[in-house]
């Protein structure tokens, strides 16, 4: 039995609307396939409110793109403090940030030759 092949604009779409049914503001989608020996294709960024928003956005997102798409993701990090949740899917990585975090690391900034999509 093969796998079947997903293409990133069907788990993109998969994490974006997980992330709006759970409220996640400040939705951003960094392109990164036109930089050199970047880690992956693109980066989801957004904000959850607090330490429990956080955890919910990444459990959800979790769930909905086992559920829609099947796929787990490769590694997950940061849910004990749930400041910063990074959900890697290999080719796409999700990083859900509390507000003070997302400011602090900047990583839009960091990634500036990017293209950046902001989702409203």
């Amino acid at each position: 039995m093969t796998k079947k092949n997903i293409s990133a604009d069907d788990s993109i779409a998969a994490i974006l609307k997980a992330i709006d049914e759970v409220k996640g503001v400040d939705i951003q989608i960094l392109d990164l396939r036109e930089i050199e020996n970047t880690v992956c294709d693109y980066f989801i960024i957004c904000t959850g409110t607090s330490n429990t928003h956080v955890n919910a956005i990444s459990g959800f997102v979790q769930k909905q793109v086992s559920k829609v798409i099947k796929e787990k993701p490769w590694h997950v990090e940061g849910e004990g403090n749930a400041e910063w949740i990074l959900l890697d899917y290999v080719n796409i990585v999700v990083h859900i940030f509390q507000k003070h975090v997302r400011e602090y690391y900047d990583i839009e900034s960091l990634w500036g030759d990017a293209k950046i999509t902001t989702i409203s």
